[in-house]
């Protein structure tokens, strides 16, 4: 009895592995192609009422909604935005630093002098932000190298989207202007309280 038991239980575990291979190796269909599979001739189903789609825009055809790299390349690839498309808010700059602080900081250091706590522990330092060179690059220098990368550097493209390397692009304009600015454009307090005068 026992035995007869053991068998049936086999025997239904096996027919089990079977169906679970069946279900892994179905037909893969891509969105909106054409199947035998359901009565409409069509591979994808409506949305069930009320839900929301997960992506929208430029990211709809991309995995987790992750910007993929055709919509990448469109948006990147734009050479109109030579300057930083984004008005300059406190708004912006205040996402430029989170972003700069997560993504930059690590090896440009907090201050983008190029001491961060990463070239402290012997990795190569990338070059500040303050030297005339890159003070005189364009908005979009700055933007491509976090997109493509530079150097050693890796690129941030599928890290980083397009509004936030722009943000991050008006931030480093704002650590450059708290290293050299004009002192014409310094109110009589300010000058007074640089000259150590108060």
């Amino acid at each position: 009895m026992r035995w007869g038991i053991a068998l049936a239980v086999l025997c239904l575990c096996s027919g089990c592995e079977k169906g679970m291979h069946d279900m892994y190796d179905q037909a893969r269909y891509k969105p909106l192609a054409a199947s035998t599979m359901f009565a409409d001739g069509g591979a994808s189903r409506a949305p069930v009422e009320g839900t929301e789609p997960h992506a929208r825009g430029e990211f709809v055809d991309t995995s987790s909604g992750r910007i993929g790299m055709d919509a990448q390349e469109r948006w990147d690839r734009d050479e109109s935005a030579q300057a930083n498309p984004y008005p300059t808010t406190l708004a912006l700059l205040q996402r430029g630093q989170q972003r700069f602080d997560i993504y930059c900081s690590p090896c440009h250091s907090v201050r983008g002098d190029g001491d961060g706590f990463i070239v402290r522990r012997g990795f190569p330092s990338p070059p500040s932000y303050h030297i005339d060179r890159l003070r005189k690059a364009p908005d979009r220098h700055f933007f491509d190298v976090i997109t493509q990368g530079y150097g050693i550097m890796y690129p941030y493209a599928d890290r980083v989207n397009p509004s936030d390397r722009w943000a991050i692009v008006a931030y480093i304009r704002a650590l450059q202007l708290s290293q050299n600015v004009q002192a014409e454009h310094l109110s009589a307090q300010e000058l007074a309280r640089l000259r150590g005068q108060q």
